[in-house]
């Protein structure tokens, strides 16, 4: 009959080794965890309030949960305000000032990272500076440039607005994904007998789809909540859009915090939806240019 021999115990080391491996891997998951909480915390703050009633709200204690809950303030955002108003003009400006400023942005990408212009370097400087630049830096001269063209209050005024605000940031995103392409696809097509153009709509574009669903997402997010030059080029409900909209909805004498939570829900939760959604796209568009094969 074979003996079995004993186990071996482990090393030292390697307990020592995997006890680290594992204080690593807790101590990253309570760091990602809690920033995931720092990040999503006012979001579950505004739409626990949302369903709080006003007696609640107004308490000395406040309440985490919304026991009991109310739907009063939803009612009363699309009943005693124009917030579907006030929607409908953000939707028209945002998509509107997106899908020019991406076609803009194609056009201006392609330019700079596959033709050989000469300063592109300097036009880049000069792109990412403009995208640092604080918005009440340029709301003055923007305000007596519409005015000029008897453009304030109109979706006309406000969408090229935007389009000027998310242009350089939609440049910055597209220029490392078209930079990665090879420059072997353009000279086939030249080959081929297409043009500038064609390359750039028949080629390239179809290619770097992830790169421009990052740059049309980040464009629409940044006008869907842009606030300072709705509420400087717009004074009618007509024509403001959302963030104006909710600040338009205290008085002087009276803040409804509850109708400003749940008007807030109602706006950045088709945002989280749409990015959780595109999120792998978004993400791919973004990082796809930071490894050149």
């Amino acid at each position: 009959m074979t003996a079995i021999p004993a186990p071996v115990p482990a090393a030292p080391a390697a307990i020592r080794a995997r006890r680290r491996a594992l204080t690593r891997r807790v101590l990253f998951r309570a760091a990602v965890g809690a920033v995931v909480l720092w990040s999503v915390a006012p979001f579950l703050w505004q739409l626990s309030t949302s369903f709080q009633r006003d007696r609640d709200l107004s308490s000395v204690t406040p309440h985490w949960l919304p026991i009991p809950g109310t739907l009063e303030h939803y009612r009363a955002v699309f009943t005693d305000y124009e917030f579907s108003k006030y929607l409908v003009n953000s939707v028209i400006v945002t998509v509107t000032a997106t899908a020019i400023g991406l076609v803009l942005a194609a056009l201006a990408t392609y330019a700079l990272a596959r033709l050989p212009v000469p300063g592109k370097g300097v036009v880049l400087a000069v792109v990412l500076g403009l995208s640092m630049f604080p918005q009440i830096s340029i709301v003055v001269p923007l305000y007596l440039v519409l005015n000029a063209l008897g453009l304030l209050d109109t979706y006309t005024g406000l969408s090229s607005s935007y389009v000027g605000l998310a242009l350089p940031l939609m440049i910055f995103v597209l220029y490392a994904h078209f930079r990665s392409l090879p420059t072997q696809l353009d000279e086939a097509a030249a080959i081929d007998g297409a043009g500038l153009l064609r390359t750039l709509r028949s080629v390239i574009l179809p290619l770097a789809l992830p790169g421009i669903a990052a740059a049309g997402m980040l464009g629409l997010i940044t006008n869907w909540n842009e606030f300072m030059l709705a509420l400087a080029f717009t004074s009618s409900p007509e024509h403001q859009t959302v963030p104006v909209g909710i600040a338009g909805f205290q008085s002087q004498y009276f803040v409804p915090w509850g109708d400003m939570a749940a008007a807030s829900v109602v706006v950045t939760l088709p945002l989280v939806l749409i990015v959780m959604l595109f999120q792998r796209r978004i993400v791919a568009g973004i990082t796809s240019g930071a490894v050149k094969e």
